[in-house]
């Protein structure tokens, strides 16, 4: 195994090139761009502009892009049958993965050049935040809303899930997520779809892929997890003991650690800063006094720092989405990188075709019946 190299599960291994982001301790950058900057200064439909057209749209192309969403938000009606008739205690992830790929059957967009992807990377991004919205009401007993003109990307999210206009605090903590969540290098999820793409399959089969990746709960749904552990807590108290509890156990605390950001996560750094100012607003003190005594201890004693995940559990709770929609929203934000990894995945049009390490029996005769 040592003279092929061998690293399992690939970690610390290179397995390609990209120019969309990069992922170190100095942070994280969308085609050059720190994240933090991008965080303050632009929106979503932005970075999605950034990360499937290599560029930040001007006025016009941002007016464009928004006009495009816009079209491509209304859902076909055999999918939205579908959408109705799975039984409603399906996991939305199992739902998505299902009707994204319907949704493949009725692609509006044509060709198969990088320009006509990047278009069929905006339709997959406005319809995957349809069918979210469209199930959530299903599932609630409701009918799905029609897409209302004029709307940001998130706030017309919101809008769809909810039934009515966010106020302009919660548009902006949801943007604020889309933006952190959108990219982040060959995760496995992204990696799976560009293995995907290698191979000359279409965009939405290397999508559908990605979906059934980030399912998994070593990659996906620890937001889930984080609000779940966060909402047995009555009292900042109670969140003490539970900490104290688990760092004499050695537990794991669900919202803590990176496998790249040492030292802490910057996205989490940014979310959390604009979760507090929304908590002091919404009146959850008691909400940030249990964040703290988890991560106060975590980060002192421990060295442990949050991830992404762990402020944005608390956010997606004071906004009032159930958690079943957590994971979801990381699919509607992804959508963008993953878009982006297939389309320079085609550009490249390099197979990706690893050797393995064989580890089992040597070398051996095929036994007559008579002697097995």
């Amino acid at each position: 195994m040592a003279e092929l190299g061998y690293s399992p599960g690939l970690a610390g291994v290179v397995a390609g090139a990209t120019r969309i982001s990069s992922v170190g301790q100095a942070g994280l950058r969308y085609r050059g761009y720190d994240i933090a900057k991008l965080a303050e200064t632009v929106c979503f439909e932005e970075v999605l502009h950034l990360l499937v057209y290599g560029e930040l749209p001007t006025r016009r192309q941002l007016a464009f892009l928004r006009d495009t969403l816009m079209e491509f938000r209304r859902l076909p009606r055999p999918v939205v049958d579908v959408l109705r008739s799975i039984p409603t205690d399906t996991d939305l992830m199992d739902v998505l993965r299902t009707t994204v790929s319907l949704l493949g059957h009725y692609d509006p967009t044509h060709g198969d050049t990088p320009d006509d992807l990047r278009r069929r990377s905006i339709w997959l991004t406005a319809s995957i935040a349809s069918l979210i919205a469209a199930r959530h009401r299903f599932v609630n007993r409701l009918e799905p809303l029609d897409p209302q003109p004029g709307l940001a990307h998130a706030e017309e999210l919101l809008f769809q899930l909810h039934g009515e206009t966010p106020d302009e605090q919660a548009a902006r903590l949801i943007d604020l997520s889309l933006i952190l969540y959108a990219e982040h290098d060959f995760n496995a999820s992204t990696f799976t779809a560009r293995v995907i793409a290698s191979t000359r399959s279409d965009l939405v089969s290397a999508i559908v892929g990605a979906i059934g990746a980030l399912k998994g709960p070593l990659h996906g749904g620890a937001n889930e997890r984080a609000m779940e552990m966060l909402a047995q807590f009555h009292t900042p108290d109670d969140a003490a003991a539970f900490i104290t509890r688990a760092l004499e156990r050695k537990d794991k605390v669900m919202g803590f650690g990176h496998r790249v950001y040492r030292n802490g996560d910057h996205r989490a750094e940014i979310l959390e800063a604009a979760l507090r100012r929304h908590a002091e607003t919404a009146g959850a003190a008691k909400w940030m006094a249990i964040y703290d005594a988890i991560k106060t201890p975590m980060v002192t004693e421990k060295g442990i720092h949050p991830n992404l995940d762990f402020p944005c559990a608390l956010t997606y709770h004071l906004l009032n989405l159930p958690v079943d929609l957590y994971t979801p929203l990381f699919v509607a934000s992804r959508v963008a990188g993953w878009c982006a990894h297939v389309i320079e995945q085609v550009e490249e049009d390099k197979l990706y075709r690893p050797l393995s390490a064989y580890v089992g029996e040597p070398p051996r005769p095929v036994p007559p019946m008579s002697a097995r």
